[in-house]
């Protein structure tokens, strides 16, 4: 049944988001619900699962704050008396400076979930929703409304925002402009503020754009004064980002010591590796990555968070994988690009039509890494995988064909390489006849409307030129696996021509076409060229080194070599682009392993072994116990499950409409979840006795085909997250689980999950994928 909240939080809660009062949680440990408040007849009836404080409060942290290790050293001072309060206050601070919003909103709401008339937690919130208006002009409404009850040190802060967010945002530099005065004028009344200090030079930096900075340097002048009272402050963070378009060197120091100053935040490992990879030192870019990717994975899998909740998570790991592949571990970039595509994906953070996400990335960065290190058997055996299976996205479904065609071509599987190719051509047919149908249907209706010739004209140009994209990607598709051919054939010269019309004017590959064809010095230039763009990069050097010997340049080959040793130490030696120059490494007289081990370097600051940040790879979590027993009183757990797929629902009780409706919609799928080995366990909030009632009320065909047991008590929706700690209020949640008891995908909100087909599509790509035993212990062990 209906879980209520006593009419008293209701009064107490506004429409922007008063957070009710709540016991303050331990310091040491993670902490336990709020007990849950009994219900009074009279309360509001809202949707279930939504929160009390209006709709915003459904889209933010909804489970309790707890301190962490980690979020730096940061001290704002407000005015309360609960130490606790403080503590969650300052933890806040540190995550905004971290970017971390997410994170900094939960402890903020715990702060004011302790201290209800804690005004400046309401500001906190506020900056938390940066990147959220709406969001954010609601939070700072509240502080406002408290505003009387802190020092006047306080209440400038909360002006300041409070005129920002009021501000007419199209005016948008006149708004930023006067926050920054604002700022300016905090520091003028209290000198000693180095937090006003810090949030200046944010705020400069973020106004870049309608305020150019005027001078980078001042705005130094004033890191240094915040670092000065506090060195490891993770204002570090800041002056990365200021100087990043700028004089990346100028930032290295704070590189050295942005993760050291906040290391249990993963974007403070991230930050350093922009300045790293500005001055081409991949490597050490590479650390900072993989730093970056294992903490967050510990914190993911510790607190039972999708990949793509985090932002930047997967912005981070490609660009780790791009470093990897700068040094030369293709395998392991390969490796990591599959645990990208091994990640859940969800319709609202992760597909592979969006760009920037999980899905998306490690497609890409799979493809990438295999091509440019000619991997291609390796290639070719993901075609029939979950790592490489086709997709409904055009443009993802060409990049697909064109790689396994060229690596096809390339291993000389030539009936292979002209299926590929048989399908590109009838991708093309297929777009190349929709373009016209379109053409043809648009200049009909504007001829209908005796339009002038040069309107019919445009009409049928705007209509076919959203296919021309497609098209010219497909004809570039088709252009590089001929290409590919025509080398093998050794019609060089042909191959060329279509190698161009395929879009690659340059690189490695073209530059050795140009060898085999006899063009020297064209070969030449182009390697020189790929070394020149791409400075200290292992594949362009060893390609130039190869080069230079095939043309006769010996000595100087030899020095190249001897440039790529010292940049190779950690490179792969068994991928085609290195074994070309084991020959000549014989021939030098160097070892079989010619690689130069890795300079210790002595401006990266003092870094933790990388182990003890996380495991390297994401792997699901284990599912916490059930511990619930069925209608029939028989004790009902996961290890029951052992074995077998299961995928548990967590509903709001039969008197939740939208909950019905999303059961009715997995029993119409009953069977096909069982074809793919999956069992449903729903459990309800509803009594035994009343989920009894309302099950024997079910005529036969209401039945439901699927075990429905009582969770009343909501302990267990408590394990699974499933519940709103700051309202006293359990939510939807929808989770497969493995049959090794490992959580797979998750859904957990508002509203129950209802996309019921994605639900299915979506399992039955993860359950391919069986997580390596001995990985899965070590990411275990490292999550502890």
């Amino acid at each position: 049944m209906r879980i209520c909240i006593l009419r008293r939080l209701i009064v107490m809660s506004l429409a922007c988001g008063t957070i009710a009062s709540a016991a303050a949680p331990s310091t040491s440990t993670r902490p336990s619900a709020p007990t849950n408040v009994a219900a009074d007849e009279d309360d509001e009836k809202l949707r279930e699962g939504h929160s009390y404080h209006g709709e915003a409060f459904n889209e933010g942290p909804r489970q309790a704050a707890y301190l962490m290790s980690g979020m730096g050293n940061a001290s704002f001072p407000i005015s309360t008396k609960n130490p606790e309060v403080q503590k969650y206050f300052n933890q806040g601070i540190g995550q905004l400076h971290g970017f971390w919003y997410f994170e900094a909103e939960r402890s903020f709401r715990q702060a004011a979930s302790i201290e209800p008339d804690c005004a400046m937690a309401y500001w906190g919130m506020c900056l938390a929703n940066t990147n959220n208006t709406s969001r954010a002009g609601k939070f700072i409404e509240e502080a406002v409304k408290r505003r009387e009850k802190v020092s006047q040190h306080e209440r400038l802060y909360i002006d300041a925002w409070s005129a920002f967010y009021k501000a007419d945002p199209k005016k948008d530099k006149d708004r930023r402009q006067s926050l920054i005065k604002a700022l300016e004028n905090i520091l003028h009344e209290y000198p000693d503020d180095i937090e006003a200090k810090a949030l200046l030079v944010l705020h400069i930096w973020q106004a870049r754009g309608p305020i150019p900075i005027g001078s980078h340097q001042a705005v130094d002048a004033l890191i240094d004064q915040v670092l000065e009272k506090n060195p490891m402050h993770p204002v570090h963070h800041f002056r990365i980002h200021l100087w990043d378009d700028q004089k990346a060197i100028r930032a290295l120091g704070s590189a050295a010591l942005g993760g050291q100053s906040q290391p249990g935040i993963a974007h403070m490992w991230h930050m350093p590796g922009h300045t790293f990879s500005k001055l081409q030192r991949y490597a050490d870019a590479a650390w900072q990555q993989e730093a970056a990717s294992r903490v967050d994975h510990a914190y993911m899998r510790r607190d039972f968070v999708l990949p793509d909740q985090i932002h930047n998570y997967a912005h981070n790991h490609e660009w780790l994988i791009r470093d990897l592949s700068n040094i030369g571990r293709a395998h392991y970039g390969v490796e990591l690009a599959k645990n990208l595509v091994e990640m859940p994906q969800h319709p609202k953070y992760n597909s592979y039509d969006k760009k920037s996400s999980t899905a998306g990335y490690g497609r890409a960065r799979l493809l990438e890494v295999l091509q440019r290190y000619e991997l291609w058997d390796e290639l070719l055996a993901f075609a029939d995988t979950p790592y490489l299976e086709p997709t409904d996205v055009p443009r993802e479904q060409v990049k697909r064909l064109r790689a396994l065609g060229v690596a096809a071509m390339e291993g000389g599987r030539h009936d292979l390489a002209n299926e590929y190719q048989e399908e590109l051509e009838e991708l093309l047919v297929k777009e190349q006849t929709a373009q016209k149908a379109a053409g043809d249907k648009a200049e009909a209706a504007s001829k209908q409307k005796n339009e002038a010739k040069d309107k019919v004209a445009k009409a049928r140009n705007d209509a076919i030129n959203p296919f021309r994209g497609q098209i010219s990607l497909i004809e570039s598709a088709l252009a590089d696996v001929h290409a590919r051919k025509l080398v093998r054939e050794k019609k060089f010269v042909e191959a060329i021509i279509q190698l161009k019309k395929a879009g690659i004017t340059g690189g490695e590959y073209l530059s050795r076409v140009e060898l085999a064809a006899g063009n020297k010095p064209e070969a030449e230039k182009l390697a020189r060229s790929v070394v020149t763009a791409n400075k200290n990069q292992v594949l362009p050097l060893a390609n130039l080194a190869f080069v230079l010997r095939q043309c006769g340049k010996s000595d100087e080959a030899k020095r190249t070599f001897a440039d790529l040793r010292m940049l190779a130490g950690e490179a792969d030696l068994d991928v085609p682009p290195m074994a070309r120059l084991s020959s000549f490494a014989a021939e030098l007289g160097w070892p079989a392993d010619w690689r130069t081990p890795p300079a210790t370097k002595s401006d990266v600051g003092v870094r933790p072994p990388l182990d003890s940040l996380g495991p390297i790879r994401w792997t699901p979590p284990l599912a916490p116990p059930l511990q619930i027993t069925t209608l029939d009183g028989q004790p009902l757990s996961l290890e029951q499950y052992r074995g077998r797929n299961v995928l548990l629902v967590f509903y709001l009780g039969f008197g939740c409409l939208h909950c019905v409706d999303q059961l009715k919609a997995i029993k119409a799928d009953k069977a096909a979840f069982a074809e793919e080995g999956i069992e449903i366990v729903a459990v309800s909030t509803d009594s035994p006795e009343a989920l009894r009632s309302a099950m024997s009320a079910l005529t036969p065909i209401e039945t439901y085909p699927f075990t429905i047991v009582s969770g009343s008590d909501l302990s267990t929706f408590r394990r699974y997250r499933a519940y709103d700690d700051f309202e006293n209020q359990p939510l939807h949640a929808t989770v497969l689980v493995d049959a090794s008891g490992q959580m797979r995908w998750w859904d957990v909100g508002a509203e129950p999950f209802s996309d019921v087909k994605f639900l299915l599509k979506e399992s039955r790509r993860l359950l391919r994928f069986t997580a390596p035993t001995e990985m899965r212990k070590a990411a275990d062990k490292a999550a502890e």
